[in-house]
């Protein structure tokens, strides 16, 4: 995702048009001051994203259970739905 980077100085110029580009480009924007950055400005949907994978990942029985799906995966006790819709097809 690429990112926009603008001094302190430079987002106060930016900020209204931000809607506008991130609408064309939803890519988060990072502000400076003196070089280093100091915050970033995100478009909602990814900022709604990010909190949503915050809270899953702080389930603790979720994440239980998305590593023993892995698992299961990975040791081949879990066939893909597209295998599985191919098989009631065929029935």
């Amino acid at each position: 995702m690429p990112e926009n980077i603008y001094s302190i100085s430079e987002i106060r110029e930016q900020i209204t048009r931000l809607p506008e580009q991130f609408e064309q480009e939803p890519a988060a924007v990072t502000v400076t001051r003196h070089g280093k950055p100091v915050m970033a400005i995100l478009p909602w949907e990814l900022y709604e994203s990010i909190m949503e994978t915050l809270e899953i990942m702080g389930d603790a029985e979720l994440m239980a259970a998305f590593r023993q799906g892995v698992k299961d995966m990975e040791e081949g006790r879990i066939k893909p739905l597209d295998d599985v819709l191919k098989e009631l097809d065929g029935e």
